[in-house]
């Protein structure tokens, strides 16, 4: 599906190293548990010798009253802001921000991405230079359960079966995200794409969007 590869929504990242290895096909496949390169597989290999599988680097910031479990990856330089909760299978890349009273599980904050105020980021993607406003929600999780359905963004047209219960969003390199947006399960957003505060996001979006309602 174009616009939705490793290669076009992080196209800065092809030689950072501290990053999860993407599949070649559809991004969203790291999320799949069962798959031979999932996050979680690669956070189990990348911590199987600490012995609380929980890798934190040492200039790490992390505030009072945080919870993190494992396993969990945390880079250099990140910060971890006053009641944060880092569920199992978070990868926290260098120079992001995991923000106050934020909750991160199974999840990607690929270098310099911030989640910064009241954020929920479950089973996601967030590129480099992302910023999510203050409470923003990625919800993951169909209402009725079912797998999480791709469609086009601008006529809501079915894509393509995920056959992923559980989903967040995949939010593309410098993707800036309003304060209280909620994204529904299967969001893809392109590079360079702008939300709108307030506003509820479904589907796929190609780079340079601006969704305003």
């Amino acid at each position: 599906m174009r616009g939705a590869t490793a290669s076009e929504l992080f196209p800065s990242l092809s030689k950072t190293e501290g990053i999860p290895l993407f599949p070649d096909g559809p991004i969203w496949d790291i999320l799949n548990p069962n798959s031979d390169f999932s996050l979680k597989s690669q956070l189990m290999e990348l911590v199987k010798n600490v012995d609380s599988g929980i890798f934190i680097h040492s200039s790490t910031k992390i505030a009072k009253d945080v919870l993190i479990e494992g396993p969990t990856y945390i880079g250099p330089n990140v910060e971890i802001r006053h009641g944060a909760y880092i569920r199992p299978y978070s990868w926290i890349c260098e120079g992001s921000v995991v923000g106050h009273a934020t909750e991160v599980k199974h999840s990607i904050l690929l270098p310099n991405s911030k989640a910064p105020h009241f954020n929920y980021v479950g089973d996601s993607i967030l590129g480099s230079g992302v910023n999510l406003g203050a409470g923003c929600k990625l919800s993951n999780l169909r209402n009725d359960g079912r797998t999480i359905l791709l469609r086009n963004g601008k006529d809501g047209k079915k894509i393509e079966d995920s056959k992923l219960r559980k989903f967040g969003a995949i939010l593309g390199e410098n993707v800036q995200i309003g304060c209280n947006v909620v994204t529904n399960p299967g969001v893809i957003l392109g590079c360079n794409s702008n939300v709108w505060p307030n506003v509820t996001v479904s589907g796929i979006f190609p780079e340079n969007s601006v969704i305003t309602d």
